[in-house]
């Protein structure tokens, strides 16, 4: 008889699953992949941020030894439509068509203008060099409030406009009813930087074509795949059913790798037309010009409050940098934010405006925390400078406003139901692990000296949204897609397991966590469950993996389709045993029936027996296999407090990270040591924006900061050590209790950063200090102060 469990997997730290063929070099990366004939191919992009495209002479590169094909885009138009966006956010939004490889137009510096086709990778890139291009240099559109003044150039002048749409929320009383009773009202313009995402792997693309049957199977470095294969589908024209999408290893996406980006159509749309294997691995100079970027706002923030610091409400007026074109839910990605600015807070008033602009850069879309991450921060800064104003700490400003453990449920101003939470407990925890009194007391003692080198303390308390769904709201949003999520336990005769699950994993650790799911749920050892994914012809159903859904939605449709095996297998336990099902107990894997322990049957023994069918009830089909799919009834709504303190060089402007605590409650934990990783990664990426990254162009259009040389991201040696914790409140939402985590960190610590930089410095006169907070800004924070 198999081995049952020794005990309960979930809460259990377990090492990685997965880790074990990364370490050892045993990866299956999509540029690994090598088959039989393979071409490869190179991309001309353009120089310039706008130009009219004349000519694009592709013959002399044909001429190339080596060279296969050579493509321009009217080569590719026929048989492409428009790359897709899947968010239409209003009814009268402006949607440019967005070919894979530019015809008559470049819109960003980076803009595909022709394809190179070439036995190898370096001959199809030498030999973009041959290829002529004529350009009519035209107008760059790069400021967001110039791009909508009357007469401004246009992105795309067949629109007559670069507003791309203005979408409004407001909630409860109306704001100018609750200015007009407020005792002080503060408004601050926060500048939200765009950042560039870099994940260790590049984008990386391979097609297979079989020619015989018109079946293409496309590789890809993906966070969607079952995604890219039904909007690849409808870009190329090939039927779904003959198109199969795999996303083998996948080394980190941070939202950069939801997408269906241009380069998956070339590949096969040129596979298609040469019937050969192709294909492309993105250079990282490439990344960082065409892979889409993250945030790009300008932030128009209003509060109203009482003076004893009662908050009555919000106003928010958001300019969103689209970019030169829609991508996969590129005018949404600001949007998942408006339901967060008012945070963790009690307020009569909510009024959000958002309008999407387009520019000539790089396409914006999601990027870790989408949406959230903008939201926290202009709530808790704004929250810092109240607080200031009113002469209270901001800690006690936060907590006469935020809702109370006993409230919940409570609906917020914005209208989302948190179904559970505890902010007191983290805050307390946070401030004690932190030392907050003590540290506010060598503050005020620097201060009283004047120390050069100036002590900040900065505070985040934050709670997020995360598990896109449920289907039905993402309808009201005008979101194409569903919310729902797949999974299937597959009962092997050997007694082992085989868990399906729709989400494509790209680092969070879904093949432990799943296995910890599974056991507890079978009673079977972890060791025995395998885990499958990231297959669209393994895995024929799934919505992916975004927006800290995995857990909260597609771990939750693995416990269920196990509760299925366990049901499926207790009515043949019960005609093995001769028993009634109500009479059967099911523990740690084996039933049994109440008062004959003796009388018993292994979930494996179960399998084999379904396997054999030799004596299964009458009418009951041969096999224990179960399939769920769950479609929430709500968002996942994890918390937590940050605090961070600084120490800010007021004679050069440099910051160090002198500490950072942080407790999150991300509901029950499956894997504690995963909890930690994803908390460490999401802290370190908030850290790069408050204090390191931004995308940077110059007056003409050109990403000036487009190497790893120019584009500072910081490494472990830039970080401090953190001190993690966590409090534990259970949703009430789903069977497990679990919240979302891959996304908290990044969340909520950018603010707490920034907070701490401008505390230190207002003693100096400083109140902001925009992002990142470079030691030139901070430097030259302190002199503007100073005149």
């Amino acid at each position: 008889m198999t081995d049952q469990m020794a005990g309960p997997e979930v809460g259990r730290s377990r090492a990685r699953k997965e880790d074990a063929h990364l370490i050892t070099g045993q990866t299956n990366w999509t540029d690994n992949i090598q088959v039989s004939g393979l071409l490869h191919l190179a991309i001309l992009r353009s120089p310039m941020a706008h130009a009219r495209l004349d000519r694009v002479d592709v013959s002399a590169a044909l001429d190339r030894p080596g060279v296969i094909a050579a493509f321009t885009g009217r080569d590719l138009a026929d048989g492409m439509a428009s790359m897709p966006c899947v968010w239409p956010v209003t009814e009268d939004i402006v949607m440019p068509d967005h070919p894979a490889v530019a015809v008559d137009e470049v819109r960003y510096a980076g803009d595909p203008i022709a394809v190179v086709v070439a036995r190898d990778r370096y001959t199809a890139a030498d030999a973009l060099e041959a290829i002529e291009v004529d350009y009519t240099p035209l107008p760059p559109v790069l400021d967001l409030e110039d791009a909508l003044a009357e007469g401004a150039p246009l992105v795309h002048s067949d629109k007559g406009t670069n507003r791309c749409y203005v979408w409004p929320l407001a909630t409860g009383e109306s704001f100018d009813a609750v200015r007009e009773r407020a005792d002080l009202v503060l408004k601050r313009r926060y500048i939200q930087q765009r950042l560039i995402p870099n994940a260790m792997e590049p984008r990386a693309v391979v097609v297979t074509p079989l020619a015989a049957s018109g079946e293409y199977t496309l590789y890809s470095s993906t966070q969607v795949p079952h995604i890219a294969r039904v909007l690849l589908a409808m870009v190329t024209g090939i039927p779904e059913q003959k198109l199969r999408v795999i996303a083998p290893d996948v080394g980190g996406g941070f939202g950069s790798k939801l997408q269906v980006y241009g380069e998956e159509a070339l590949g096969l749309a040129v596979a298609r037309k040469l019937g050969r294997p192709v294909k492309w691995t993105e250079s990282r100079s490439e990344n960082y010009q065409a892979t889409h970027h993250g945030r790009g706002q300008i932030q128009d923030i209003e509060i109203a409050a009482t003076r004893d610091g009662k908050l009555l409400g919000l106003k928010v007026d958001l300019l969103a940098d689209m970019g030169a074109y829609l991508m996969i839910i590129t005018p949404g990605t600001p949007l998942l934010g408006a339901f967060m600015y008012p945070g963790i807070y009690k307020m009569d008033a909510y009024d959000f405006t958002c309008t999407g602009v387009f520019t000539t850069r790089t396409p914006t879309d999601a990027y870790r925390g989408a949406g959230r991450p903008e939201a926290t921060f202009a709530i808790e800064r704004i929250m810092d400078d109240l607080a200031v104003e009113l002469g209270l700490d901001p800690i006690e400003l936060r907590r006469r406003n935020w809702i109370r453990h006993e409230e919940f449920p409570y609906t917020s101003v914005a209208g989302l139901t948190y179904d559970s939470g505890n902010y007191e407990a983290a805050t307390e925890k946070a401030l004690d692990l932190f030392g907050y009194d003590k540290l506010r007391a060598e503050q005020a003692d620097r201060n009283e000296r004047g120390d050069t080198v100036r002590l900040g303390i900065g505070v985040s308390t934050y709670t997020e949204m995360c598990g896109l769904a449920p289907s039905r709201v993402l309808r009201d949003l005008r979101y194409a897609a569903g919310g729902w999520e797949a999974a299937t336990i597959r009962m092997l005769p050997t007694g082992k397991v085989e868990v399906v699950t729709g989400t494509s994993p790209h680092g969070q650790g879904h093949v432990t966590c799943w296995s910890q799911i599974a056991a507890d749920a079978l009673g079977v050892p972890f060791e025995d469950v395998e885990v499958v994914h990231g297959d669209t012809r393994a895995v024929p159903q799934g919505m992916d993996t975004y927006g800290s859904r995995s857990l909260v939605v597609g771990g939750i449709a693995v416990h269920h389709a196990a509760e299925k095996v366990v049901a499926k297998a207790r009515k043949v336990a019960a005609h093995l045993l001769e028993a009634s099902e109500n009479d059967l107990e099911f523990t740690n894997g084996v039933f049994s029936v109440k008062g004959s322990p003796e009388a018993r049957k292994t979930i494996q023994e179960v399998a084999f027996e379904t396997f054999s069918s030799h004596d299964l009830p009458d009418g009951m089909e041969p096999t224990i296999n179960a399939e769920h799919l769950v479609d929430p009834e709500n968002f996942s709504y994890p918390h937590g407090t940050h605090l961070c303190a600084v120490e800010v060089d007021t004679e050069t402007g440099q910051t160090r990270i002198r500490s950072y605590v942080c407790v999150d409650d991300v509901g029950k934990v499956i894997n504690p040591m995963i909890v930690e990783g994803q908390v460490h990664g999401g802290i370190a990426q908030g850290i790069a924006q408050a204090l390191y990254e931004e995308a940077v162009y110059d007056d003409e259009g050109n990403l000036v900061s487009g190497t790893m040389a120019d584009y500072l991201v910081p490494s472990a040696a830039d970080l401090p050590d953190f001190v993690t914790d966590r409090t534990e409140t259970p949703s009430t939402l789903n069977p497990l209790g679990v919240k979302g985590v891959g996304e908290a960190g990044t969340i909520a610590s950018t603010p707490a950063v920034v907070n701490a930089v401008v505390d230190a410095l207002r003693p100096l006169g400083v109140a902001d200090v925009r992002m990142p907070c470079t030691p030139q800004r901070v430097w030259e924070a302190i002199e503007e102060a100073a005149r």
